[in-house]
This record gives structure tokens, C-alpha cells and sequence, in this order.
């Protein structure tokens, strides 16, 4: 059986449904980080579909030769759906001229630092209490988070970009010639 969803750009996609997207996974349609409001639906973006319904979304913005990684959710993990959508950002934000991919995640987000870090990301700073400050802009971030640690520092990763590691990761069921990486857009 081939890749069970498949990846567009946002806005192949609509954005109609990205702030309520948002809105239940991160409690607002905004995200805040390093002091700076976020919408979602108003930044370059992929979204992973099956049969035309959303269950992916990843949102970046350009800072010269950086790009910021806003977003990233998947609504059915261990799929690939994670890898497939970073590997359409690193494909097109090396095509447009980045050079470095950075994000911010918090202390309690696990599952975010083994994700990230066996994509390749490097760990390149910590910020500690830093989501204070951010909760002074968003209330809404909860005290408590995974596993009920408390949310208190924001931490940066990087990934450096050239031809190597801009190679895709998520690699398709090989056993199913029709199988194909997914970055052929949603029908």
C-alpha cells in the first residue's frame, strides 16, 4: 500500500481552515515565541491531506537566509506525515535561497526534541523561563504541559542546510511500486 495522504502548499490548499486548526491545537489562532505573535494562516505553509482533508500543517517565515519553522501538527502520528511535510519546507526554502531552518519548542515537548533531532536538528540555545514573557501576550499557554512538566523555557534547534541534508527523509512503503513521496500535491 502507498503513502496514505499526500502534501500541497498551502495555498493549494485554502486557508479557510487554518485558524480553527490552530485554534485546537495550540488554544488561539496565534502562537506566540521569542516575544513575536504568530498567524498561522497568514505564513507560507504545507498541508498533509487524505481525500481532501486536512490531518497535517506546517507554517515557516523567512528571516533573510533563515527561515523559522511557526508550526508543525500532525492529527495522525507515525504515519510520516511530519517528515513529508518538512522535507516539501526544506525542499522549497533551499530552492528560494535559506541556508538555515530554526524552530522554538518548549521543555515539556518531548516528543518535539527526539522528532527534530533525528531529522538532524541540532539543540543551538535555551531560553530559560522565557515562556513567561510569552505567556504575558497569550494567556491562554498552559502552566502544565506533556506528561504534566511545566512549561517554562523555550528551546531553539537548527538544521544547516546544503544538498545533503535537504535530501528526503520520508521514504514511502518501497514494497509497493506505486508508492511515491507524497509531495505531489492533494488531487
Amino acid at each position: 500500500m502507498g503513502t496514505p495522504f499526500e502534501i500541497k502548499a498551502l495555498e493549494e490548499a485554502g486557508r479557510h481552515w487554518v485558524d480553527e486548526f490552530i485554534a485546537n491545537r495550540w488554544s488561539a489562532e496565534t502562537i506566540v515565541v521569542h516575544g513575536r505573535t504568530y498567524h498561522p494562516a497568514e505564513l507560507p505553509g504545507f498541508v498533509a491531506c487524505i481525500d481532501q482533508t486536512p490531518i497535517g500543517l506546517i507554517t515557516f517565515t523567512f528571516q533573510g537566509e533563515n527561515c523559522e519553522l511557526v508550526s508543525m501538527d500532525s492529527l495522525r502520528p507515525r504515519l510520516g506525515i511530519g517528515y513529508a511535510l518538512l522535507d516539501a519546507v526544506l525542499a522549497t526554502t533551499w530552492r528560494d535561497g535559506c541556508r538555515r531552518i530554526w524552530l522554538v519548542t518548549t521543555n515539556d515537548n518531548t516528543f518535539a526534541l527526539r522528532f527534530y533531532q533525528r531529522y538532524g536538528f541540532k539543540l543551538s540555545a535555551l531560553h530559560k523561563d522565557a515562556v513567561e514573557e510569552s505567556r504575558k501576550l497569550k494567556p491562554s499557554i498552559p502552566l502544565l504541559g506533556l506528561d504534566d512538566i511545566p512549561i517554562r523555557d523555550e528551546i531553539e534547534m537548527e538544521l544547516w542546510l546544503d544538498e545533503e541534508s535537504v535530501k528526503p527523509r520520508f521514504l514511502p512503503d518501497r514494497k509497493d511500486p506505486s508508492a511515491r513521496h507524497p509531495y505531489h500535491g492533494c488531487n
